[in-house]
């Protein structure tokens, strides 16, 4: 349940996404300059497990209004390529309850052509392809998802004529994700192999480096490839950064975009995402005024320890592992350093069979507070009534008097 009009506009948009996207007819020049690939090649993406991963459709024939996007294992047969659609109509559910097990058709959207995947795993890692309902092919992703290991192999692996090395490339840390208060940065880093006999249909930049987990890296490296990959890794570091100075924005456009509500039933798992997050951006969460940081709560394997029931995963999502009454409340998120939602979470007791509402732990102080609020009611009534008879005595003694 929302409880705004903005929060039912944002849940249209998350959980009524068709399977496929239609362009308006005003809009379709926007690919008339860039011309498809004769050779289909397959881009290498390579992102840690948790995030939500857009795939833009960067080019298609101009007589095409709808894609379609195809799904393929890395190691499957051409046969096993299935579409991403559903020609019954089905709909993305709401995103912020999607659990992060669900199955990948429970888990994606097409919007203005581009594939959106909600918290992709492993098991998303593959081939997609931009396509027409006919099967025919634009643009092609080579994706690999990797996951966050404790415990990292050998980063280098040597034989008497090197076939291929294996090491982890960091990206840049990210901006502090807050200003005024302390802070955090986070540097990811991810599993890459360096050899000259990758397959020449896995494009990049390098023609000799592609991420471990691609369908670039032949079959002929077999067990050995796989135990010297090196794992994902996430690290934080404390920061602190004073906010800029910005002109005030409008009150009408703040209460727009900052406020979100959602209500959740007890004892289920919840996970909340921030609006507008990128794999790359930096984004912190705050329960109130009580910031809550990654190095206390955090799903990462090598961040230290970590809160059982409350945690931020790799994503950015913050996760109630489960919700409980207690967690309800204000949250923030922030979004490279400026607060950028505000969620309102209602967590209630959702009865089942063979519970009744008097054998609830918290029934005597409900009945407590609803007694008290009746009995202050019924003051103030009784209060009104009182006080309308005097003015009323009054104003009937002054009448007797004048006559």
């Amino acid at each position: 349940m929302v409880f705004n009009s903005f929060s039912l506009l944002l849940l249209l948009l998350l959980s009524l996404q068709v399977w496929s996207y239609e362009a308006p007819e005003d809009k379709q020049d926007v690919f008339a300059t860039r011309a498809c690939p004769a050779f289909l090649t397959f881009i290498n993406a390579a992102y840690l497990a948790g995030v939500t991963v857009e795939l833009p459709c960067h080019c298609k024939p101009q007589q095409v209004q709808s894609v379609v996007w195809f799904f393929r294992k890395h190691l499957g047969s051409y046969e096993d390529t299935r579409a991403l659609s559903d020609r019954h109509g089905n709909k993305l559910l709401d995103s912020s309850q999607v659990p992060h097990s669900g199955d990948l058709s429970s888990r994606f959207s097409i919007r203005l052509f581009s594939l959106l995947i909600f918290r992709a795993g492993p098991g998303d890692s593959g081939i997609y392809i931009c396509g027409s309902a006919h099967q025919d092919f634009f643009y092609g992703y080579d994706l690999d998802i990797q996951k966050n290991k404790r415990r990292q192999a050998s980063k280098r692996l040597l034989t008497s004529e090197p076939l291929y090395q294996v090491f982890t490339s960091y990206r840049p840390w990210t901006v502090c994700d807050r200003c005024g208060v302390p802070g955090e940065q986070v540097r990811v880093g991810l599993c890459y192999v360096h050899s000259r006999f990758l397959h020449v249909r896995y494009r990049r930049a390098n023609q000799t480096v592609a991420s471990c987990g691609s369908g670039a890296v032949p079959r002929a490296f077999g067990k050995s490839f796989r135990q010297s990959r090196v794992g994902a890794k996430l690290k934080v570091r404390s920061c602190q950064v004073t906010c800029p100075t910005q002109p005030p924005q409008s009150s009408k456009l703040l209460a727009l975009l900052s406020f979100l509500g959602y209500s959740h039933p007890a004892d289920q798992v919840l996970t909340l995402g921030c609006p507008g997050a990128r794999p790359n951006m930096a984004v912190a969460w705050d329960r109130g005024s009580k910031p809550i940081y990654r190095h206390e709560n955090s799903a990462g394997g090598n961040l230290g320890a970590m809160t059982p029931r409350l945690i931020i995963d790799t994503g950015h999502h913050l996760v109630f592992q489960p919700a409980k009454i207690q967690d309800s409340g204000v949250y923030y998120c922030w979004l490279q350093g400026r607060r950028a939602a505000e969620i309102h979470l209602l967590v209630y007791v959702r009865l089942g069979r063979g519970q009744s509402l008097f054998s609830h732990p918290d029934f005597p102080a409900a009945v407590y507070v609803v007694l008290q609020s009746y009995a202050a009611m019924t003051a103030v009534f009784c209060l009104l009534l009182f006080f309308r008879a005097v003015v009323r005595h009054h104003r009937d003694a002054a009448e007797t008097h004048m006559d």
